[in-house]
Formats: C-alpha cells, structure tokens, sequence
C-alpha cells in the first residue's frame, strides 16, 4: 500500500447518487462525505469564537499581563489585534478555496508541498494538544472563586503556588473527561453544546463590561502607565504584556476546521473567521479595560496575583460576581470542548491521508455518530498527560501556556509564508464562485501587503513569546527546563516527527 497525500489524492465516487453541492464540492479533493454536515453559520462561528473562548483566555492571562507590563499592557492588545486579523485575512481566503477540515495541514500542503505540510499540521496538532491542557487549566482562576470547596488539593488557591498548581491539574483532568465524552457522542450534540455556552459567554462578557465600566474607579489615562510592572522599561513591558493578547486571538481558523461538517462552507468559512477574530478581540479588550479601571487598586498585588476574579468579586459584590464567575466557567469548559474538536479534525485529517501513526483507526469515523472518535480519545488523554506536569511545579502553568502559543503561531507563519510565495509568483487566484454563486473572499490587489505584513508579525511574535526570559519563565530560579520548555518543546515536536518520517513504513489511511 501507498501513502496518500493532499497532493496526490483522487476523487472519489459519490457514495450518493444525488450529492449535494458542498460534497461534491469535497469529492473533487478526493474524499468522501464522512462527517455529518449540520453546521449552519452561527455554529460555524461558534467553532471559532469558542476556542478563542476571550473569557477563558483574558481570566487565565489578565494576572501575568499586569504583573509584567503593567497597565500599559492594555496596548498590547491592539496591536495583536491587527497583527491577528491581517492572519486571519488571508486564512479566510484559503477557506473559500480549500474548505477541508486539518485547515492548517491540508493548506500548508496544498501552498507548499506535502512533506512541508505535514510539519505545518504536526506542529499545529501538538499545539492544539497543548492548548487543551492549558485551557482547562485556566478553572483554576475561577472555580476557587466561586466556592472554596473547589479547592480539593491543599489551600492556596492561587495558580503559582503548589496547592493552586495541583488542584488546577485535578480540576482539568475533570474537565477533559467530560470534553472526551461530548466530542465522542454526536456533532449535533457538540454544535448544541458550543451554540448554548458561545451565547452564554458573549452575554456574560457584554455584562461584565458594562458593569466594570459603570463602577470605573479612575481613568483610561492609567492605560499609559507601567505602575506595578516587573518588566524594566515601557517596551519590555509591551513585549512581555502581549502574551496575554497572543495567548486569546489564536483559534479563529476553527471556523475552517470544520469546513467539512459545514453548510455552505465556501461562503460561511471565510466570514466567520473574520467575525469571531473581530467580535472576541473587541471584547477582550473592553474586559480588559474595564477590568483596569474598576480594580479597587492597582497597587495592592492582588491584580498581579488574582487578576480579573478579585476585580468582579471586590468591585462588584459576592453576588453579582460570583453570577458572572459562573459563567465563565461554561466558557472555559465549552473552550475546552471546542479546542479539543480542532484538534481531533486535524488528527482526522492528517491520518486520513495516512500521515500519522495508526492512521486507519484515528481516520475511522463512527458512521451513526459522524464523529471521529479515536482521535477525541487520544488528544483528551495527551492533554491529561501534559497537566501532571504541574504537580512538579508552578511554573508548568505559565510554561504550557506560553508554548501552545508558539507552536500555533508558527504553524500559521508555515501557511502566511507560502502563500506569500505563491502571490509573488503569480500562482494565488482570486477567481471563483462559492455555493450560492457570489465570488470566492478575495484581498484582491491588497493581497501581497496584507500577506506580507501577517508573516513578518508572526514571525516577530514567535520569536518574541519564545525568547527564554528568566524572569518570565523560573522567576524562582533553579528550573532550567522551564525558562527553556518551549525552546526545548518545540524541538522535541521537530525531532520526533523528523525520526517518524525517517523510520515509517507506507500505511494506509483506509
């Protein structure tokens, strides 16, 4: 048997003798309808504003942004905002023309060549992977909150201590298991689940602005203040500050992810990209803003240490906090779930194309279910795996979540900079109508700019999020390994599927 690839598929027979236009939209890349398509366009932009999730991500983050940069580290958000939506763009584009679930793997292979694109999907899924870990870590900022009894692991509910790093690990472990189960049932199921928790988190976090902006203690002129920053200098204190924005805006392209499961794709994709990006980054900002103004003070170390959490439960009372806390709980679990799924397509995908080890059993999709269930299994039990490192110390929090950052940033640039090439030379078209007859998302003449710009700021963040800073990373001293993880993590992915590639025998994804 052969090894199959995005570059050398064929297309199969319709198993239908009526197929609707979305699969034989997918029949000419070769593949057969296998995933329920179910998903309308509110779903669609579920799937990518979920794993964005701007509550888990600005609860998780707010805490090290402020410690780091200051209140200056508002600006950050900005800036990585327009960084992320020139990426955004061009993905947009590629999701119009390729509307293939493994979004990064099947584009990257389709821009460049297959072996390139593997490691533009393996990259992406380990960082998935990670993401997931690190997501479900982030209850730890919110269920102690709520209720002390949440606390299972010791008493110290704050994440950078022992007690608050091993009871984050049990509480994720929890939640993975319930994701694992969701992602194993129904995609009607999991599109009802990620319809219900997106609405729930854009009304809490419209509310949660609203609120923190009415009981504002001062003005947003704090906003050019680096009160309170550990990182020297109003540059340093942006660059490290940016995490916090870095670590939201990545997910978008899920939208894209699940192109396969998709109505319309080639017109719904595209939009809902650029929609869950714009509305997410616009709220995380506010929250962000509003959570430095209303904060009873800036000085006092809880901001630092407890980060959004103290500002709800302080400024706004035990009661109307804790409501709103709640609700970032079914944020948090349903970004879980949804970053879980992505992550589950790509294996889907790749292994499909008999890219990855066991490829015919993480390619097996339950016929009743249209879930590919393997692969739920695998990335709930790799995610798990990866918070026991948090039992050996704090600093794995900061550690995880850093490195899914990188490793995403650098599977998108792995897609931004061959079709960057491709423009240059001519090979990118614009041309092309998706399944209501309307031309395909196009940059048109602002193509190359746009392109250029979104591969010269990622490659300017992954450098900038993996550089090992030691007051970043071992602020305790005498952990090497974690001011090196994601340098060292990053490398071990490279090596590992470089030994992979070396070493396998020909499979096949059948």
């Amino acid at each position: 048997m052969t090894t199959t690839s995005p570059s050398d598929v064929r297309p199969d027979p319709p198993h239908s003798s009526t197929p609707s236009p979305d699969d034989r939209s997918l029949a000419e890349f070769g593949y057969p309808q296998e995933l329920h398509r179910s998903l309308g366009r509110y779903a669609s932009f579920a799937a990518g504003f979920s794993f964005i999730s701007v509550l888990t991500t600005v609860f998780q983050f707010f805490a090290f942004g402020y410690a780091f940069g200051g209140p200056v580290f508002f600006w950050a958000w900005p800036a990585v905002l327009v960084g992320q939506l020139l990426v955004a763009a061009c993905f947009a584009e590629l999701a119009a023309r390729y509307p293939l679930s493994g979004a990064i793997y099947q584009w990257s292979s389709r821009l460049s060549n297959a072996t390139f694109g593997w490691f533009a999907g393996w990259i992406m899924v380990i960082g998935q992977i990670v993401v997931v870990a690190a997501a479900a870590l982030a209850l730890q900022m919110v269920l102690p909150a709520i209720w002390s009894g949440f606390q299972l692991v010791g008493t110290d509910p704050a994440p950078t201590s022992a007690d608050g790093a091993a009871n984050a690990a049990v509480l994720g472990v929890i939640l993975l298991v319930l994701t694992t189960v969701v992602n194993v049932l129904d995609n009607r199921v999991l599109s009802l689940v990620n319809r219900v928790g997106v609405t729930a988190e854009i009304i809490g976090a419209v509310l949660i602005i609203v609120l923190l902006l009415t009981h504002s203690e001062r003005t947003p002129s704090i906003t050019f203040h680096t009160t309170g920053a550990a990182q020297s200098g109003l540059f340093g204190a942006l660059l490290v500050g940016s995490f916090t924005a870095a670590y939201v805006m990545i997910g978008f392209d899920s939208a894209g992810e699940m192109s396969e499961e998709t109505r319309n794709p080639r017109r719904v994709a595209p939009r809902t990209i650029l929609t869950a990006l714009g509305s997410a980054g616009a709220l995380g900002g506010l929250i962000v803003l509003g959570g430095l103004l209303a904060a009873p003070s800036l000085t006092d170390g809880h901001l630092s240490v407890d980060g959004l959490s103290y500002v709800l439960t302080s400024s706004l009372g035990d009661g109307v906090g804790k409501a709103l806390l709640a609700d970032v709980v079914i944020a948090i679990t349903v970004a879980t779930l949804a970053i879980q799924t992505a992550a589950c397509r790509m294996l889907f995908s790749m292994a499909r194309d008999g890219q990855l080890p066991f490829a015919g059993r993480l390619a097996r999709v339950n016929p009743r279910t249209g879930m590919p269930t393997a692969p739920a299994l695998v990335v709930g039990i790799l995610a798990a795996a990866l918070l026991l490192l948090n039992f050996a110390s704090p600093e794995a929090f900061l550690a995880i979540g850093t490195t899914c950052i990188v490793m995403l940033y650098l599977a998108y640039a792995m897609v931004t900079g061959p079709l960057l090439i491709r423009r240059i030379r001519g090979e990118f078209t614009s041309s092309g109508t998706d399944e209501e007859g309307g031309r395909l998302f196009s940059l048109g003449r602002w193509g190359i700019p746009v392109n250029a710009l979104a591969l010269l700021y990622g490659l300017l963040m992954t450098v900038n999020l993996a550089w090992p800073r030691a007051e970043v990373y071992d602020p305790a001293g005498g952990h090497w390994y974690f001011q090196w993880f994601t340098v060292l993590f990053l490398a071990a992915t490279l090596a590992v599927g470089v030994a992979w590639r070396a070493l396998r025998r020909p499979t096949s994804a059948g």
